[in-house]
């Protein structure tokens, strides 16, 4: 298959990567600078150049493709409205082009906003949390292009941790930055709230199946291995530094944290049991707390 990936040189990207290529597709990502572009040749991959705001590009992109995956997305904690508007015009140019069609297109979401108080499925849907990326606005408008274009859209909602040696700088890696600065590995009230986790490579492994076995437009995955409560975090980041835990408030959360702050205060217990039987997903890298313990996220003590 030829394969348009967006955000291909990204942490979830560069994994999709090899895994495409070593399952015999062929990829061509989106390259927004003449370094990334250099990147991608490296790797494998043909770039476009283009970005997301440049709608042509990405038809380019795509155009001839037999599958998309867009993972392209601005996190900008400041601008998230403003992300969310591109990321869905960019779902639109994909509709566009593939309406009426077989191709599979394949976008991000996160499992951050599913409801807290029972195990959150496939079914369920994002709350519209002003915290949270309006990711929520995209799987709705995913669902509404199926039905009148028949495009084949799925959405993979991504655990808030993807976690995994090679440069991860998300959640995990700015909560260990701030146990650095800060001398304590700190959780909010009890701690006792979950975040879902998956490693990279299973994440990855995922977007490969879903295009090799796409599901009818609409379709919601869950890219989940385990739930782990938060404090347990904090315990294993405590142990890898020797820095003491502390207890803080949901308000003092920000002050803390800095601006990922709420999203330290959220958490969810996800199933993906659903996506695991209906594309035979089975997640079998090492998990969130394996990952701490063995230092990938976390320097020596002392260091």
């Amino acid at each position: 298959m030829r394969v348009f990936l967006t955000g291909a040189s990204g942490w979830v990207g560069s994994a999709v990567v090899p895994e495409l290529l070593n399952a015999g597709h062929d990829v061509v990502g989106l390259a927004r600078t003449t370094a990334t572009a250099e990147r991608l040749v490296a790797a494998g991959v043909a770039p476009v150049a283009g970005d997301l705001t440049d709608l042509e590009s990405l038809r380019a992109g795509a155009r001839g493709a037999d599958a998309v995956i867009h993972l392209a997305y601005d996190h900008d904690f400041s601008r998230m409205g403003a992300a969310g508007e591109v990321d869905r015009a960019a779902l639109r140019a994909f509709a566009e082009e593939f309406g009426g069609t077989e191709v599979p297109v394949i976008f991000a979401s996160g499992l951050l906003g599913l409801p807290t108080h029972r195990v959150a499925t496939e079914d369920d849907l994002l709350d519209a949390d002003s915290w949270l990326p309006p990711r929520h606005k995209a799987e709705l408008l995913s669902k509404q292009l199926a039905e009148q274009t028949g495009v084949r859209t799925s959405v993979i909602r991504m655990a808030p941790t993807v976690h995994g040696a090679g440069g991860d700088w998300g959640f995990i890696t700015s909560y260990v930055e701030s146990a650095i600065e800060r001398g304590v590995a700190a959780f909010v009230e009890d701690g006792s709230h979950h975040w879902p986790a998956v490693h990279r490579s299973d994440a990855a492994s995922l977007f490969r199946t879903a295009i090799e076995n796409p599901g009818p437009g609409g379709s919601v995955l869950h890219a989940c291995a385990e739930n782990v409560p938060f404090k347990q975090i904090s315990e294993a980041v405590a142990r890898q530094l020797d820095v003491p835990l502390k207890r803080i408030e949901p308000e003092e959360a920000t002050e803390h944290f800095g601006p990922a702050g709420p999203f330290f205060t959220l958490g969810a217990v996800v199933s993906s049991d659903a996506t695991q039987a209906r594309y035979g997903w089975k997640p079998v890298g090492p998990s969130l707390l394996q990952d701490i313990d063995d230092g990938v996220y976390t320097p020596a003590p002392g260091i």
